[in-house]
C-alpha cells in the first residue's frame, strides 16, 4: 500500500511538473512583430523577409508542397536593433515552375502561423512551352490608422479588409505603387520616425496573410518617401531610401550612379520597369525646362537603354505618379514635359513595342488612353487607393483620355493585371476591384494592340 501511495505522490508530482513546463514554455510568436513577407521571385532563388520584437534567430524550413521529404532549413540570420530586428532569409537552389510551404523559426522553435505560408518560383519556359499565365495584383494609397499621430477629426484610413480580398485572389505577386505607408509630421523629422510608421503599419494582423503568400515589389511616392509632395531636396532622402530598402525586399534598388528606389524585374514573358519619382524630382514649382525633371538624367537614361534591352512581350513601366494624363491639376509627369516629350520621342523613333504604364497616388483609379503620343495607343492604369481616404476632382469630371466606364471614385479599391494566351496571342486583362472582391469594371488589351508581331 505504501509503495502504491508513494508512486501515485511521483506521479502527481510528474504531472505537475509537465503542466509548469507548458506554462512556461516560450511562444515564438510573440517574438515574431511583422512578416512573414515575400519578396522577390526567380527561377531558382526568392527572399523571405521577417521582423522580430527582440535580437534573435531566425530561420525558414521549406519544402515542396505535398513533398515533405524534401524539406530544408535555410541559413540562420541573426536580427538586431540597428535594421529593427529585420531579417531577410535568401532561399536558393530552389526547382523552378514550383510552389512551397514554409515556416518560420525564431531561436529555434517554430512560430505556429494562422495562416498559409506559399512561395513560388518562376517557370523556365523559353523555347520549350508559351510564355506561363500569370496575375499581378496593385494598389497604391494604404493609410493605417494611428490616433496619437493623426490629425483630429474623422479617421482618413479604414477598409483594412481590403488586404483579405488581395489574397483571395491569389495573385502571382503585387505591385505596390507608392504612398505605401503615410509619414505623419512627427515621423518625416528622423530616421527613427520613419522607422517607427514602417513596423506600424507592416504589423497590421490583416495585412499579414497577404504577405506570407503573394510575392511584393514596391516603389514610392511623396508620403512614404517624405513630406507632401516631397522632391529631392528632402534634406533625410538618403536615410528615406535607407528605411525603404530595409523594409522591402526588392532585387536591385538604383544603380551605382544614381540611388533610387528604381529597379526592373521579369514575370514570365513581362517585364516590370519600377521607377523612383522622388530622390531626384526637382520641385513642382520650378519653371518648365530641361532641369525641371521627375526622373533625371540617370534613371532616364537606364529606363531608355533598360526597354531598348528587353525582349518582353508586355512592358510596364511604374511611376508613383500619372504618367499619361494630360489633365495636370495635380501632380503627374506631364507637369514635367520636356522630360516626359524625351521618353514619348524615344518610344516612338525607337518603335519599343508593348508598353504598359501603371501608377498610384490619385486616391481614384481609371485608365487612360493616350494615341497622339506614340506609334500606338499607350495606356496608364491609375489604382488608388487601397485603404486611404478618396478623392474625386470636378474638374477632371471629364477627361477626353480617358477610357470610358473606367473612373472609379468614392470606394476602396485594387488593381489585378492578368496576362493570358499563346505565344501568338498574349492578352492583357485589367481590372479594377473593390475591397470586397467585387469586379468593378475590366478592359482587355492585345499584345497586337500595343505593336507586338507574334513570333518576332
Amino acid at each position: 500500500m505504501k509503495r502504491i501511495l508513494i508512486a501515485k505522490s511521483l506521479l502527481l508530482l510528474l504531472a505537475i511538473s509537465c503542466v509548469s513546463a507548458q506554462q512556461t514554455q516560450p511562444d515564438p510568436a510573440r517574438w515574431l512583430r511583422s512578416g512573414p513577407m515575400l519578396g522577390y521571385s526567380e527561377m531558382t532563388e526568392t527572399v523571405v523577409w521577417l521582423q522580430t520584437r527582440k535580437p534573435s534567430r531566425v530561420q525558414v524550413r521549406f519544402w515542396k508542397q505535398g513533398q515533405m521529404a524534401t524539406a530544408r532549413l535555410s541559413n540562420a540570420v541573426e536580427t538586431v536593433e540597428a535594421t529593427d530586428q529585420i531579417a531577410r532569409i535568401k532561399i536558393s537552389g530552389l526547382e523552378f515552375g514550383a510552389k512551397y510551404d514554409y515556416e518560420v523559426y525564431i531561436d529555434g522553435l517554430r512560430v505556429a502561423l494562422p495562416y498559409a505560408a506559399t512561395f513560388q518560383t518562376q517557370p523556365v519556359w523559353r523555347w520549350r512551352t508559351d510564355p506561363p499565365a500569370m496575375k499581378i495584383a496593385i494598389g497604391s494609397c494604404a493609410y493605417i490608422n494611428d490616433p496619437p499621430y493623426d490629425r483630429p477629426g474623422r479617421p482618413y484610413g479604414d477598409g483594412v479588409e481590403i488586404f483579405k480580398s488581395i489574397a483571395d485572389q491569389k495573385p502571382d505577386a503585387m505591385v505596390w505603387l507608392g504612398d505605401n505607408i503615410y509619414y505623419r509630421e512627427a515621423d518625416w523629422l528622423s530616421e527613427a520616425g520613419m522607422r517607427y510608421r514602417y513596423s506600424h503599419n507592416r504589423e497590421l494582423a490583416e495585412l499579414q496573410p497577404l504577405l506570407a503568400s503573394v510575392h511584393h515589389y514596391a516603389i514610392w511616392d511623396d508620403h512614404d518617401f517624405g513630406p507632401d509632395n516631397s522632391d529631392r531636396t528632402f534634406r533625410l532622402r538618403g536615410e528615406a531610401l535607407r528605411v525603404f530598402k530595409d523594409y522591402w525586399a526588392n532585387m536591385t534598388y538604383g544603380t551605382d550612379d544614381a540611388p533610387g528606389v528604381f529597379g526592373r524585374f521579369e514575370w514570365g514573358d513581362v517585364e516590370f520597369f519600377l521607377l523612383d519619382d522622388r530622390y531626384h524630382r526637382a520641385p513642382n514649382r520650378m519653371p518648365p525646362g530641361p532641369e525641371k525633371v521627375m526622373f533625371g538624367e540617370a534613371q532616364m537614361r537606364w529606363l531608355m537603354e533598360s526597354l531598348a534591352s528587353s525582349n518582353a512581350t508586355f512592358k510596364i513601366i511604374a511611376g508613383g505618379n500619372q504618367m499619361l494624363n494630360p489633365m495636370t491639376f495635380f501632380e503627374a509627369f506631364g507637369n514635367y514635359p520636356a522630360e516626359q516629350k524625351r521618353l514619348f520621342d524615344f518610344l516612338r523613333e525607337t518603335k519599343i513595342t508593348g508598353v504598359l504604364f501603371i501608377s498610384g497616388d490619385r486616391h481614384h483609379t481609371e485608365l487612360i488612353k493616350r494615341e497622339d503620343v506614340s506609334a500606338y495607343p499607350l495606356y496608364d492604369f491609375t489604382s488608388s487607393p487601397l485603404t486611404a481616404g478618396t478623392a474625386r476632382s470636378e474638374r477632371e469630371a471629364y477627361n477626353a483620355a480617358r477610357v470610358a466606364n473606367t473612373l472609379v471614385t468614392g470606394i476602396k479599391n485594387f488593381g489585378l493585371i492578368e496576362v493570358s494566351g499563346t505565344a501568338k496571342d498574349r492578352r492583357l486583362l485589367l481590372r479594377a476591384i473593390d475591397l470586397k472582391g467585387k469586379e468593378v469594371w475590366r478592359h482587355e488589351i492585345k499584345a497586337s494592340d500595343l505593336g507586338v508581331i507574334a513570333n518576332r
